[in-house]
């Protein structure tokens, strides 16, 4: 996982006061791909991301964001996954729908 936020953190090249980040490498979890993909607003990261099938990666996809804010983009990118986990706890196979 560590490897995976590390090659995140170099495709970014945050400036500004809000920048979306590239997606970091999508996270398997019950048939479906989480793509953390925080965003920068002033000093802080939001929660953002999206939700594949893992079945079909470039069909229908569900895109979230949240208020939550961390201070690292590590913290940001964690609790994404962690969210997208809740998400599809949540709705299940009715996501993409």
């Amino acid at each position: 996982m560590f490897d995976k936020i590390s090659k995140f953190m170099r495709g970014l090249g945050a400036s500004g006061d809000e920048t979306e980040g590239e997606a970091a490498v999508p996270v398997p979890y019950k048939d479906f791909l989480i793509r953390p993909a925080p965003r920068r607003e002033g000093g802080q990261w939001h929660i953002a991301g999206t939700i594949v099938s893992e079945a079909d990666p470039q069909g229908p996809a569900h895109e979230f964001i949240r208020a939550d804010t961390f201070t690292s983009l590590e913290e940001a990118v964690r609790f994404t996954v962690m969210k997208g986990q809740q998400i599809i706890d949540e709705r299940g196979k009715k996501l993409l729908d």
